[in-house]
């Protein structure tokens, strides 16, 4: 079991989210970052969707009444573990009534995998939160002081890891996947128009207060479209650039809606959304163009990386 001493703020317990279910209007959700949240369960030894937490910012403090193996990646961050610092993407052992404390150093977000991961209900074949329909994760809401989280059990490698890290931390790590800065790489979508994309690329734009798990709202020079009528709702994905009527884009995040009736200008690549996750209100960003066949090339790259360390892992451990 953890126990929350302090919930920071909007800390979730989020797992790689619900799939097939878009049909019936039901979001897929999960980590704003998938990959970030399977890497940090591939160093505890847990199925790569296995649930953990999403962490935001504010102070969070937990207090480990069992035994586990516990690693985290994400933003700018800095973790302890019973005072000593636990670096990105590296396992550190969690003894009994230790207490993690994580500390956001500038904005962006966390995810935290505890071996055995965190073994909320499962509903609609996910145990993630959806805040806005209120379900999933715990109690469908963000964490608060005082709750108690059940965790599952361990895989019966984590015997083994814990034996081959000699102090509190492995000298081991996953692979760290370095983005492009403040820049998103984008495709074009199926309202796609020269003009409009022109003014999408030329310009910096800054990320809104009001924005959330849902969409990046952006702030900067307006972008017309080529017509304000609203078009027919069809499907939208994470990732997709919708253009309102107001002329400033929305960047849909893991968190969207299932259908949309703005204009899809563009979409932002799959292996860059874990980029946006880390945007936060006032940061600026800019977008570059690049083609489908080099989004898909660049995902089955980071994929390759992925499934060569999945495979170092069980060769070392099993």
């Amino acid at each position: 079991m953890i126990e929350v001493i302090s919930a920071g703020f909007q800390t979730t317990v989020q797992d790689c989210g619900r799939i097939g279910l878009r049909k019936f209007g039901i979001t897929p959700g999960g980590a704003l970052d998938p990959i970030s949240l399977r890497l940090a369960n591939l160093l505890v030894r847990n199925l790569e969707w296995t649930a953990g937490l999403e962490c935001v910012s504010g102070r969070l403090r937990l207090r480990f009444h069992d035994e586990r193996l516990m690693a985290w990646s994400g933003g700018e961050f800095e973790i302890r573990v019973g005072g000593n610092l636990v670096p990105i993407l590296h396992c550190a052992r969690v003894s009994i009534d230790a207490d993690v404390e994580i500390l956001p150093q500038r904005g962006g977000r966390a995810w935290l995998a505890i071996s055995g991961g965190i073994n909320v209900p499962e509903i609609l074949g996910s145990r993630a939160t959806d805040l806005r329909a209120h379900f999933g994760g715990w109690e469908g809401r963000a964490l608060r002081d005082g709750d108690e989280l059940p965790l599952g059990m361990e895989s019966e490698s984590c015997a083994r890891v814990r034996d081959e890290i000699p102090d509190h931390v492995s000298d081991w790590s996953a692979p760290r996947f370095i983005g492009p800065g403040k820049i998103l790489r984008i495709i074009r979508g199926k309202n796609w128009d020269d003009d409009i994309g022109a003014k999408l690329l030329a310009q910096k734009f800054r990320v809104a207060m009001n924005s959330d798990r849902m969409g990046l709202r952006l702030e900067g020079e307006e972008i017309a479209p080529a017509s304000r009528r609203e078009l027919v709702s069809e499907a939208v994905t994470p990732g997709t650039i919708q253009l309102p009527p107001s002329g400033a884009p929305v960047v849909l995040l893991q968190g969207c809606q299932t259908i949309g009736g703005y204009p899809k200008i563009a979409h932002v690549i799959t292996v860059d959304l874990g980029y946006a996750a880390q945007l936060q209100p006032l940061h600026e960003v800019r977008f570059q163009l690049i083609e489908l066949g080099e989004a898909r090339e660049l995902l089955r790259e980071r994929e390759r990386e992925i499934a060569l360390f999945r495979a170092g892992l069980e060769a070392r451990f099993g």
